[in-house]
């Protein structure tokens, strides 16, 4: 998995978490605050309603109710508007506590009956019910225009429970003072009757007294309507009631819970991203002092990892390029030590009479200076053919003449050596090339040189061999040597290195043609190919495109 899908894996999971968490947070206490609210309303509903009745019931009429409603609506919170079909509002609890009247919530209104139930004792015969109810709506409404007009005189009222159910009102020590029946129940047959019988009996006596009792209510109610006081309408709440916020406290557990956790995934992203940035970079830090040998670990196939081995692809390619700088400044002073102290010892010779100027010296002398002023070219051209200094004159050519061209060139040496030096493939026709001429004859003729050096005893072929394939240019310099055993063959183009180390300058060239060759054709986007049998021969291929 690459590091970036880890990344967006990691944050996704911490998002989804954080979501899901914040979620359920929201909607439990959401769900419980609503379940509070409702029950808190219906509690102060219940409470209002209560004290409301309570008045109606101990006062006889809804007059001077403004204090007990000013009085809830501190207690509760609750916007209350009460009144009465007959009268219209009453009291509202903003007027009483000097706000403006704000509009009335969606809440349905509640009705607040203060006119008592007449209680019968389950005893009572349904004759006397018959008789005694006239009597108490009398008595009921004398005394509750009384208690109304006590009330409306500001006395105190105290409230007894009377007979039936119907509450007396008493002041300062004074006390102020049908329904047609059913159909009677089937009498039980004389003699022993049947349990069936008593039980019907009893069935029906039970259900006409519930319906006496119900039918004596209904007409007290409706006989009472006209003194009794009117059902008061309270209407609870308004729009912009702030109502019950959500509890801070769960949500700020939860959400330190969150980013604890958010938290603790970014110090795990973060020590997986900085232990290999803090390894790359003490790498480099020792690269930049000279520590070459710095690796840094490259485990996994992501980003992170790709990066740790390109880094260490990079210390290994700057190690050893440093180890072949190392090498060819350990070669230039080899190769240069024992001609210039040759050189030294016949110059200081002649200097001190010991050796005298004749022809035979001068020309060794200075034949080993021409070979030492070649090394140094030779060095100079791989030097910037390798820094990309080299000057190429590129234009098109023909691959028939280049061979042409070596061979002609090198045709005296070859014949000097006893080698036969023949072209193979390059008859009429035009193998079109683009590059420098002069710097591909160059290549070519430092492969053909080591050819015919290697090329012992007498007797021996060079053989030029020029083919075009697939858009390819191949041109085969095939000799009849002794060959490279297959250990040496990936030594074959470093910086003087000489596959048979008893080949002295004079015999085994600078060493450095095969590595100014291969740099020369890769410049043209080619390369050397070499296969190499020992006792049958070496097989160098120039291989560029068309």
């Amino acid at each position: 998995m690459s590091f970036r899908v880890r990344v967006f894996a990691l944050i996704l999971l911490v998002a989804v978490a954080a979501t899901a968490a914040t979620a359920w947070l929201t909607l439990r206490q959401a769900t419980s605050q609503l379940r509070e609210s409702a029950a808190a309303d219906r509690e102060s509903a219940t409470r209002i309603t209560e004290r409301l009745r309570a008045y109606g019931a101990n006062h006889g009429t809804w007059d001077g109710i403004a204090p007990t409603v000013r009085a809830l609506a501190e207690e509760t919170g609750q916007r209350i508007r009460v009144g009465t079909d007959r009268q219209g509002q009453i009291a509202d609890s903003d007027v009483l506590l000097g706000r403006d009247p704000r509009p009335g919530g969606t809440a349905p209104a509640l009705l607040v009956d203060a006119r008592p139930e007449p209680a019968f004792p389950s005893g009572f015969a349904i004759g006397s019910m018959r008789k005694v109810t006239p009597s108490v709506i009398s008595k009921y409404g004398a005394n509750v225009t009384y208690a109304a007009c006590l009330t409306r005189a500001g006395h105190r009222i105290t409230v007894l429970p009377g007979k039936f159910g119907i509450p007396l009102f008493r002041d300062g020590g004074r006390a102020p003072g049908g329904v047609p029946g059913a159909a009677p129940c089937a009498e039980t047959a004389s003699g022993s009757p049947s349990r069936a019988d008593i039980a019907a009996a009893e069935t029906c006596r039970a259900a006409t007294k519930t319906e006496v009792l119900a039918c004596l209510r209904r007409v007290f109610t409706e006989r009472t309507a006209a003194v009794a006081p009117q059902p008061l309408t309270v209407r609870l709440g308004a729009v912009d009631d702030a109502g019950q916020s959500l509890a801070a406290g769960p949500t700020a557990v939860v959400a330190a819970g969150v980013a604890a956790a958010a938290l603790a995934c970014a110090l795990l992203l973060s020590r997986a991203v900085l232990r290999p940035v803090r390894a790359l970079t003490a790498a480099s830090q020792g690269l930049g002092e000279g520590d070459l040998g710095r690796r840094v670990p490259a485990s996994g196939r992501d980003e992170i990892g790709e990066l740790g081995r390109s880094f260490n692809r990079m210390a290994d390619s700057l190690q050893d390029s440093e180890e072949r700088q190392r090498r060819l400044v350990g070669d230039i002073a080899h190769e240069l030590r024992t001609p210039l102290a040759n050189l030294r010892g016949y110059l200081e010779a002649l200097q001190d009479g010991v050796l005298e100027a004749d022809a035979e010296l001068l020309d060794s002398l200075h034949e080993e200076v021409l070979l030492q002023q070649r090394i140094v070219d030779d060095l100079q051209d791989l030097a910037l053919a390798e820094a990309g200094a080299l000057t190429y004159h590129r234009r098109a050519l023909d691959a028939r003449e280049l061979v042409e061209a070596c061979r002609t060139a090198h045709s005296a040496r070859a014949a000097a050596a006893g080698v036969a030096l023949d072209v193979v493939g390059a008859g009429p026709g035009t193998v079109r090339l683009h590059g420098d001429p002069d710097r591909l004859r160059q290549a070519l003729g430092n492969l053909v040189g080591n050819a015919v050096r290697h090329t012992a005893p007498a007797g021996g072929v060079v053989r030029l061999e020029l083919t075009e394939e697939d858009g390819l240019v191949r041109i085969a310099v095939r000799d009849t040597g002794g060959g490279i055993p297959a250990a040496d063959l990936p030594y074959l183009f470093d910086r003087f290195w000489r596959a048979d180390a008893a080949r002295g300058r004079a015999t085994g060239g600078s060493g450095l043609g095969l590595s100014i060759a291969r740099q020369i054709v890769a410049d043209h986007d080619g390369l050397v190919e070499v296969t190499s049998e020992v006792g049958v021969g070496s097989v160098f291929t120039v291989v560029l495109p068309a």
